[in-house]
């Protein structure tokens, strides 16, 4: 067999050099030369460039064809909406978090749960023996009679028994072990890791088999690996959450068979992960004490709104440059929101260490939740409670104003589903009918929604 050519391709310009070097000869980044194999063209045929193995055709748009893409349900109703509905047929997942949050533990309640349908599946670990496998699931108390297990490493090995036992979906743990012949650098190597990735996404398109992987992240929270690995995919997905929490949070942030940002939420038990119907329920397990620092707000999750509990600490700093903490939140923002605060309600924090919580372990990422920090901070500041049953949203601009935020009515009917009995929003967030059980004002700047308290 002749040995394969290779060669050497920057990851920041995109130069190609025939032999590695620690700096890029054009663009001058250090550590960006990673290796890949050269494909002579006459090895290229229809069937690699071309998914469907048959000769590429051009054709019309409004000719194409429209009918629904094959969906399984994995019984997971959670994962289901995370994923815009369950399974399609030959697309790629990627499952994404921190170690130990319930990456594996997941996928292996999935595969059984696909096996009760008769459903052919096989469970490809690089990480672990069979008898660690085995013994998770019999933790679980999961039915593993007909549940498949491959422990292999090799790329081409795998290809090839999946494509002898034909099973519907797959599940590869993880892609960072993953290797092929092909290149002479480690498993987990940025080369490695593209390669292997776009072997299986070629062979799932052409099989049209489900495969999910697994992929490590970095100790910033991002995929390990390149950053073409999350392009190649259909689907990516990551696990949030507290690993000393209970509570998971499956987010989608790409998807091209569904929403982008819908999430599940799911509850670590003894037997694996629970999912939860109604997760604004848990997030809202307030004291039953009045206490000051502490309102409730709805943001919007995907295709649901979500309540959730905003917390501020506002302490006398001891030091010349106070604190500034926003967990689940991001704290620049928190921030511009205190010069706001300053600059148009009148009220100084400079002499003042800020902490802001989002209970539950859940982020908030969109400009909804502003005005619930602003007034969880000036309650902790006064040391005066808010009313239990008030709701607020909206989101505060740099000259003071409020400005309405998508779907404020779903919000508060949402709301008022939960006994809530007042609410402060935007007034172009103020519904056109009025709803029952809930008094709704409105507030065109900050000044005027802190005066509504």
């Amino acid at each position: 067999m002749a040995k394969q050519k290779k060669q050497y391709q920057c990851q920041s310009c995109g130069a190609i050099s025939p032999k590695w070097a620690g700096q890029c000869g054009d663009c001058g980044e250090w550590n960006t030369l990673t290796e890949s194999v050269i494909t002579p063209v006459a090895a290229t045929n229809d069937r690699i460039g071309n998914y469907s193995g048959s000769a590429p055709t051009i054709c019309n748009l409004d000719q194409a064809d429209l009918t629904e893409e094959v969906r399984y349900t994995t019984h997971i109703d959670e994962l289901d909406r995370a994923m815009g509905g369950g399974l399609v047929t030959g697309s790629v997942i990627l499952i994404g978090g921190d170690p130990g949050i319930g990456k594996s533990t997941l996928l292996l309640q999935l595969l059984a749960s696909l096996t009760k349908d008769s459903m052919k599946t096989l469970y490809v670990s690089g990480e672990e023996s069979p008898r660690q496998v085995a013994l998770r699931g019999k933790r679980l108390g999961l039915d593993l009679t007909d549940l498949r297990l491959l422990t292999e490493t090799n790329v081409e090995r795998i290809l090839k028994t999946a494509q002898k036992e034909s099973p519907k979906v797959m599940v590869v743990d993880s892609i960072q072990t993953i290797h092929t012949d092909q290149l002479t650098s480690a498993p987990g190597n940025v080369a490695q890791v593209r390669e292997s990735a776009a072997k299986i996404v070629r062979f799932a398109k052409q099989t049209g088999i489900t495969i999910l992987l697994v992929g490590h992240v970095t100790k910033d929270g991002a995929l390990a690996g390149p950053r073409v690995l999350e392009h190649m995919v259909d689907t990516v997905l990551y696990f949030e959450g507290d690993s000393g929490s209970r509570f998971r949070l499956i987010r989608a942030i790409k998807n091209r068979f569904g929403a982008v940002n819908e999430i599940g939420v799911f509850a670590m038990t003894d037997t694996g992960l629970k999912g939860v119907n109604n997760p604004s329920a848990i997030f809202l397990s307030r004291s039953e004490e009045d206490a000051s620092g502490s309102v409730v707000m709805v943001t919007r999750e995907g295709t649901r709104p979500l309540m959730i509990e905003v917390q501020a600490l506002v302490d006398e700093s001891k030091f010349p440059n106070p604190k500034r903490v926003a967990v689940g939140m991001d704290q620049n923002r928190l921030g511009m929101l205190l010069a706001i605060l300053h600059r148009h309600a009148g009220i100084a924090t400079f002499d003042q260490d800020v902490f802001i919580n989002i209970v539950g372990g859940v982020r908030i990422t969109e400009t909804g939740g502003d005005l619930a920090v602003i007034m969880a901070i000036l309650s902790s500041l006064r040391s005066r409670p808010l009313p239990t049953d008030l709701i607020v949203f909206g989101e505060v601009g740099l000259t003071g104003e409020l400005r309405p935020v998508q779907n404020g009515q779903e919000r508060l009917k949402e709301a008022k589903k939960h006994g809530f009995k007042r609410a402060i929003v935007p007034q172009a967030n103020l519904p056109k009918q009025t709803i029952k059980g809930i008094s709704i004002e409105g507030a065109t700047t900050l000044e005027a929604a802190l005066q509504l308290l």
